[in-house]
């Protein structure tokens, strides 16, 4: 009698032990579905990221072949209001790096095209930075060369233009 009562203890046990288990694997699978979907999404920009540094390096320019126009002032461009609610500003020095092999180069980017163009170029710059804020700014200056970089190609209709540094920055 006491082993079979031990069995059924036994039994019983196992029971609680495999409905445990199963509401178990539904909370961790739920769970696991959810951590699949964000490493998911983190390598899917990865990937983007990765897809445009290697058409860059596809699209290398040698030295020789680029020339460089530094826009002439010093821009001070008033940034969106975070937070705190506060005035903030980015002041930048920004150059163009240009491919003087492009078709468009002979066009547009001798010094008195670019020249003639400049307040074009630095309206697309004011109204790309200006959309952020102090932080967003700090953290993102990459992405914001891109954007920047994408205006200008999209202005001129060309892609002479192929990088978009910074120099000499200050936030404040």
């Amino acid at each position: 009698m006491k082993k079979n009562l031990l069995s059924i203890l036994i039994l019983a046990l196992l029971v609680v032990n495999l409905i445990m288990t199963g509401i178990m694997m539904f909370s961790v699978l739920n769970q696991s579905r959810k951590t699949a979907s964000l490493v998911g999404k983190i390598a899917q920009a990865v990937d983007l990221e990765l897809s445009t540094t290697e058409a860059e390096e596809d699209a290398t320019v040698s030295m020789g072949d680029t020339a460089v126009y530094v826009l002439s002032e010093k821009l001070t461009i008033p940034l969106a209001k975070g937070e705190d609610e506060k005035d903030h500003y980015f002041i930048v020095s920004v150059s163009l790096s240009m491919n003087m092999k492009d078709k468009d180069y002979k066009t547009y980017g001798t010094d008195e095209a670019m020249t003639e163009k400049e307040g074009l170029i630095r309206a697309e710059i004011i109204s790309v930075i200006g959309q952020y804020t102090l932080d967003e700014c700090r953290a993102n200056v990459d992405a914001i060369r891109q954007e920047i970089l994408e205006r200008l190609q999209t202005m001129y209709g060309s892609k002479f233009i192929f990088n978009v540094s910074f120099s000499d920055t200050v936030f404040s």
